[in-house]
């Protein structure tokens, strides 16, 4: 297994996007829950990430609604199929943990839903952050709650985003 890192500035911060043989299967956020240790990234290498950096410049510039990448999402079958249905949630909109247990046709798997969605491994990409607990209120995210506040606002149509840190 080969694998390659680059950083990336966002408006939320650094992203880490990590490579495995040469197609996408990390991006972490600074100080997110659940983020591998650095030294499993691998070498850094910016050279795998050209469209994803384009599609990510893109997404934040308002100019892209949906991600079209090859996503290596290594999890437990449960997981990759959660992760799946986050892929298919409108950019702009929210569905619930249950909406989503019931999509899987498992109506009371609500939380394992919501363990599945803290453990996605291509943030903003797999949106995750578009998931909300039942009343619609923020809940957990692995990159914060913040974060996922100002995501949701900027697909909402709000003003872009200042950046979370400074840059430089």
């Amino acid at each position: 297994m080969n694998r390659q890192h680059t950083t990336v500035d966002s408006p939320y911060g650094p992203l880490t996007l990590v490579a495995t043989d040469g197609v996408l299967s990390g991006l972490y956020m600074a100080g997110q829950r659940h983020r591998p240790p650095r030294e499993t990234f691998g070498e850094p290498d910016p050279r795998p990430f050209r469209e994803a950096v384009r599609q990510l410049d893109a997404y934040h510039a308002r100019e892209l609604t949906r991600f079209d990448l090859p996503l290596r999402l290594d999890g437990t079958p449960f997981q990759r199929r959660v992760w799946e249905l986050l892929r298919a949630i409108p950019y702009g909109e929210t569905r619930t943990y249950g909406e989503l247990a019931a999509a899987l046709g498992q109506p009371t798997a609500s939380r394992a839903v919501g363990l599945a969605n803290g453990r996605n491994p291509i943030g903003i990409i797999v949106p995750c952050h578009r998931v909300v607990g039942a009343d619609g209120g923020l809940t957990g995210y692995g990159g914060g709650l913040d974060r996922k506040r100002r995501l949701l606002a900027f697909e909402s149509g709000a003003p872009a985003p200042e950046a979370l840190f400074p840059v430089g």
